[in-house]
């Protein structure tokens, strides 16, 4: 049976369908003594026919001509069953009065169950093809290829280490299987600290469950041209999702009916028509209420700053979704646009937690296993012996590598991209003056012997506040700066220091940092400011009572007025004795030559006292050598 003659057949019992039920209703009107009976095989008759209606609009749809599950009913032998033409001779030699119910009430439960076995066939028919044809639909949606998690691209790449991470993973878990949760999960970190790996280990987590939604990798690289935008992201998401949730289909088709270009719309479009709608069209619950999961991983790395935020903007959305609740992962670095586009959500949107943040003991002990996994592979691919590597070994390179799980032969890897995009966002013209404001501050922060706050840079540098603040709002991903102007910035890693003063990057790298001269200008002003009115002067705590005991004091007083000047202070101090290249002798003797006993009084103790006489008479030798050259 070829489509044609399918889709006339099925015609062919819509029709009949509509005549037993005008004959169902004149028999109702003759035959007293059989209308439950006559109604039941009304109603059962007018199922089956809405149901053909339902084949015949998808037979007769502009893009099928055929439909091989329909063709293979029984369509023919449905239609002699249901044939009437016996009651239509009965009238005609007896007239409207003479008819009588054909069927006992057995018969009829009989009639009725066969009909109920043709509308079970025609609905499971009617939903295959509607599935095949939806889902031929979907197929159309461009997706971006090798986003999942378990594509081939990422076959490779590296899942947690079993008792690594757990803590982490179990509280991932919980937070999804939380009905009450929030339902975005933002897992930040600054470069290197593993994000990629535990969203790897936390899809394949939940997919093992039967949970995950959907899933995509954010790449850069011209060969990741589809991973690097959000041009694919939620068509891939949409795709995905009715993959395992199949009542979206239908919602999808019809957007695809009515906007074949959908998937070219603004982001807002895109996620509305092909996510969000379907998601809340669904009108029944799945029998079992966990939420399903989507993990988008290296935020980040989208290229557009704009659709990063809009995408963040529509994610919050989420929370609207009841009967299929979502549950969204996302890492991505600390960086200032998606720090700000989570802070634009509604409060209790999201939660987070900022991976280089973990307790330092939890993540020695899972880069440690890590270190052992990985050293016992290259022993045996190397037949070393079994007590390489050293326990003593293992534990320096711990020590090394915290936060960090990746070290040394990848930091340009690590740091280059982080600092890269932002030099490209400059224009052409600013981008030698963003430099030096570079060095200056960062460079200034890399070199310190002891980290110094916002406020206190400030004061050092000369520089306003405000532009240290621009300069740090784009590095949260290799520096922690705190929100308080009063807190220390500090490196993430040590790494990062060493990346940037790295004597063989010396005309290779534009982000180079000149160690040598950064301490030399940072000794010169910290003995400016030190010298000047603002720096070590009479009555520092501003007490107007020259005669007071420092043990009378308040603690917090002292803390107040010397806290900066000394840690200044000390910078100084660093920067001459600690680099032999800083050569200041007249202003370090004119340093050294202040009255300091008016200061003296914010002295904490006899041996601070000491310890400042040992370092002025450190700095006075450095001098007397430097005058001698």
């Amino acid at each position: 049976m070829d489509g044609l003659s399918g889709a006339a057949s099925v015609i062919a019992v819509v029709d009949i369908s509509v005549k037993i039920a005008s004959l169902c209703y004149q028999y109702s009107v003759a035959v007293k003594d059989a209308k439950d009976d006559i109604e039941r095989v009304r109603r059962k008759v007018s199922d089956i026919s809405h149901i053909l209606e339902k084949v015949k609009q998808l037979l007769d749809s502009k893009d099928k001509t055929r439909l091989s599950t329909t063709q293979g009913l029984e369509v023919k032998s449905l239609e002699a069953k249901l044939d009437p033409g016996k009651t239509r001779k009965t009238m005609s030699r007896f007239g409207f009065r003479a008819l009588k119910w054909p069927f006992t009430s057995k018969q009829v439960d009989k009639v009725v169950l066969n009909l109920e076995g043709y509308e079970q066939t025609f609905s499971l028919a009617l939903q295959v093809d509607q599935t095949i044809d939806q889902k031929l639909d979907l197929a159309k949606l461009p997706v971006a290829i090798g986003a999942s998690f378990n594509s081939h691209n990422e076959e490779h790449n590296a899942r947690c280490l079993p008792n690594t991470r757990t803590e982490l993973l179990d509280e991932i878990t919980t937070w999804a299987n939380n009905k009450d949760g929030k339902s975005i999960f933002w897992l930040s970190g600054m470069a290197g600290t593993g994000k990629s790996t535990i969203a790897r280990t936390v899809a394949q987590s939940f997919a093992s469950r039967e949970q995950l939604g959907a899933s995509f990798f954010f790449k850069k690289g011209e060969r990741e041209r589809e991973r690097g935008n959000a041009s694919r992201f939620f068509a891939t998401i949409a795709t995905d999702l009715a993959a395992c949730e199949p009542d979206m289909l239908p919602a999808i088709k019809k957007t695809l009916d009515e906007d074949p270009t959908i998937s070219h719309k603004a982001l807002k479009d895109q996620f509305e028509k092909l996510i969000l709608q379907p998601l809340l069209g669904i009108e029944q619950a799945r029998s079992r209420a966990l939420a399903r999961v989507v993990v988008i991983d290296a935020l980040d790395e989208c290229e557009r700053e704009a659709d990063i935020r809009a995408i963040l903007q529509l994610l919050a959305q989420a929370k609207d979704v009841r009967l299929v609740p979502l549950r969204i992962v996302v890492t991505s670095r600390p960086e200032l646009h998606i720090r700000l586009g989570f802070r634009e959500m509604p409060n209790g949107t999201y939660q987070d937690l900022v991976l280089h943040e973990v307790p330092r003991s939890t993540i020695e002990h899972d880069i440690r296993l890590f270190l052992e996994h990985e050293l016992r592979a290259i022993q045996k691919d190397r037949a070393l012996s079994s007590d390489w590597p050293a326990t003593q070994q293992i534990l320096a390179l711990v020590e090394l590598a915290v936060p960090l799980f990746i070290y040394a032969a990848t930091l340009d890897r690590t740091y280059l991209p982080v600092l890269e995009q932002l030099l490209v966002e400059q224009e052409e013209d600013e981008k030698e003056t963003w430099l030096c404001a570079f060095r200056e501050v960062v460079g200034s922060i890399v070199v310190l012997e002891s980290p110094l706050s916002t406020a206190s840079l400030t004061c050092l540098l000369q520089v306003p506040q405000d532009e240290i603040k621009c300069q740090l709002d784009f590095l949260h991903s290799v520096l922690s700066v705190p929100n308080s102007e009063d807190i220390p910035i500090r490196l993430l890693h040590l790494s990062f220091r060493e990346f940037l003063v790295d004597p063989h990057k010396q005309g290779k790298s534009l982000f180079w940092v000149d160690e040598k001269s950064t301490h030399k200008k940072l000794a010169s002003r910290c003995l400016e400011l030190m010298s000047g009115p603002s720096g070590l002067h009479q009555d520092m705590c501003s007490l107007s009572s020259p005669g007071v005991l420092r043990c009378e004091i308040d603690e917090q007083t002292v803390a107040n007025a010397t806290q900066e000047k000394v840690l200044i202070t000390k910078q100084s101090l660093f920067a001459m004795t600690g680099n032999k290249t800083v050569n200041q002798p007249l202003t370090s003797i004119a340093f050294i030559a202040k009255p300091m006993l008016p200061a003296s009084s914010t002295i904490p103790s006899r041996k601070s006292v000491a310890k400042i006489a040992n370092d002025i008479i450190y700095i006075t030798y450095h001098l007397e050598k430097a005058m001698s050259w």
